[in-house]
């Protein structure tokens, strides 16, 4: 039983500690809470925007501390003063209501400081005055920079755009609002999104989620969420998911079945196959299902299915009419984070995260227990723990990293004295070997899903395209350079609260066509990075350099994790 389950079994429970995404909301100052003024060193110029105070009251009344993180250059030029600055803050809190936190940076560009967006300082200082962490506040401005510090945080980004924010920096935002009222009741609705209204205890409980591996781990938190109100929770996924599904906390068992509406390589469909599969669902003894899918997808065809094979219970998102098919029929507005639209199904459901679980993807803890059952030719040799993780390879190639790039960015991370390892899996050994070649370590073929979760405990930061190892390094909170092809919403694939840097053309011809091979000669979206860019983030998302790593210089590598790891223990 999961810790806390009902021994008396399935049924209505007392309300639970209301589980939270966010702690706090952060504001850029200039153009988001008050007319942009250049400069302003005069409180009688201070304007709000409209509907300001009526939109952080119902932040305030929802218990959510609020702060302004803003940069100041007028300072370090001299066009205004210390002084002046406060009597414009006391003249903003006067209209606007006090904030619990103030953080300035004084600086101009060219200071070279790590709190001036869209460097993260100031929102990093904001949480810790705050008590929290990053990954709990939401940053909201009127311009890229603000929404590049808040991720680099690992904080939540919105951009209410303003005249001069620019068509790029709206392209490349994760959430865009059309005001600050809009912003704010967004930030409620997700607050409200992971609650269920009738929390509920279960006994066996189905989860399904049947796609690649990426897709399952981030529903890990959703799936956490169903275990702390089950007896006993069962997968079922793919494939294509099944190594990812053995990393999932909360699983007691796995059933690993191809449904052919979901794969995208699907096996025609057959009646002695379907008649397996029901009767395969039907020894698993469900009480309920909870099933979780892509916007793109219908679960009603596997909801059949398990109204044919006795589940009582059945909740799924579908914008399709369902009929006698679900019990809850959830809806879910487009571009929500992918990790929360799984846990406000949960909800619906009538299941939360326990308190202390914080909704961020994870991975069991015994998930990096290594094997010694290695793969022939023996061990990689892998640098001591700092270094950085190119994975240039993806099951879709329109969302891979060009392979001529990925070796330019390898050899400009080396050049600026960062140790490089390249990963890919069994069939992307020639991809890696090219990509290796210009100054990284060549761990092509080398791993499993579970031994790449191991690599990457070691790493500073990953540079990744939108595929599945993006969303491992996020389980293990390792920050991540995200070369992202805009084929899906950013906002909803992106690596999740964690540390992170997107690059690549946000507005590209490839927007929103979900399509697996790139449909533009050239694949523009990401060849125009340039590795510099790439440099600049590690920076930014503070990955050691080779000055002040711990090891220092002179420090021989180390023999890596088996060249294979496997998950063991219980589905606990």
């Amino acid at each position: 039983m999961h810790p806390g389950a009902d021994p008396a079994g399935p049924g209505p429970v007392p309300r639970l500690a209301v589980p939270r995404l966010f702690d706090a909301v952060l504001f850029d100052r200039d153009g988001t809470l008050v007319e942009d003024v250049p400069y302003n060193g005069d409180p009688d110029k201070v304007r709000p925007v409209a509907g300001a105070r009526e939109a952080l009251d119902r932040l305030r009344a929802a218990g959510l501390r609020l702060g302004v993180v803003t940069n100041q250059s007028g300072l370090a030029r001299g066009l205004f003063t210390a002084d002046d600055m406060r009597r414009v803050h006391a003249r903003i809190e006067e209209l606007l209501g006090p904030f619990d936190t103030w953080q300035v940076c004084p600086h101009d560009d060219g200071h070279g400081c790590d709190c001036r967006k869209p460097d993260p300082g100031l929102v990093r200082r904001a949480a810790r005055d705050l008590g929290t962490t990053p990954s709990r506040c939401v940053v909201v401005g009127d311009i890229g920079r603000d929404v590049t510090a808040a991720l680099a945080a690992g904080a939540t980004g919105v951009l209410v755009p303003t005249p001069v924010t620019r068509t790029e920096e709206v392209a490349a935002a994760p959430t865009v609002a059309r005001d600050l009222p809009a912003a704010v009741a967004e930030i409620l609705r997700r607050q409200s999104s992971i609650v269920p209204t009738a929390p509920r205890r279960a006994g066996t409980v189905l989860v399904v989620r049947a796609d690649s591996a990426g897709d399952v781990l981030v529903t890990g938190p959703a799936i956490r969420a169903v275990a702390a109100g089950a007896r006993r929770v069962v997968l079922l996924c793919g494939p294509r998911g099944r190594a990812a599904a053995a990393l999932l906390p909360g699983v007691d068992e796995i059933v690993e079945w191809p449904l052919p509406w979901i794969d995208p390589d699907p096996a025609p469909v057959d009646r002695a196959g379907t008649d397996r599969l029901l009767a395969r669902l039907a020894a698993v003894g469900a009480d309920e299902a909870v099933v979780f899918t892509s916007f793109h997808q219908s679960a009603l065809p596997l909801a059949l299915l398990l109204r044919m094979a006795g589940v009582r219970r059945i909740s799924a998102i579908s914008d399709d009419y369902p009929g006698a098919l679900l019990d809850v029929r959830h809806r879910v507005p487009v571009g929500v984070p992918e990790a929360e639209r799984a846990l406000s199904l949960a909800a619906a459901a009538g299941f939360a995260l326990p308190s202390g679980d914080e909704p961020a993807l994870r991975l069991r803890r015994d998930a990096l227990l290594p094997s010694q059952s290695g793969r022939s030719g023996g061990p990689a040799v892998l640098p001591a723990p700092g270094y950085l993780v190119v994975h240039p390879g993806s099951s879709a190639s329109a969302r891979a990293c060009p392979p001529e790039l990925a070796a330019r960015i390898v050899a400009a991370l080396a050049a600026a004295g960062h140790r490089v390892v390249v990963t890919g899996g069994p069939g992307e050994r020639e991809l890696t070997a090219r990509v290796a070649a210009a100054g990284g370590v060549d761990l092509g073929g080398r791993t499993d899903l579970a031994g790449l979760a191991a690599v990457l405990a070691g790493a500073a930061a990953m540079v990744v395209g939108n595929t599945g190892p993006a969303h491992l390094a996020a389980a293990l909170g390792v920050p991540v350079v995200s070369l992202f092809a805009p084929t899906v919403p950013f906002g909803q694939w992106g690596p999740y609260r964690v540390p992170t840097v997107r690059l690549g053309d946000a507005g590209a011809a490839c927007r929103d066509t979900r399509a697996a091979r790139c449909p533009v000669p050239g694949h523009p979206c990401l060849a125009g990075v340039d590795p510099a860019e790439v440099v600049e983030a590690v920076r930014r998302l503070g990955a050691p350099g080779p000055s002040d790593r711990p090891d220092g210089p002179g420090v021989p590598d180390r023999p890596a994790v088996p060249a294979r790891l496997h998950v063991t223990g219980g589905g606990r």
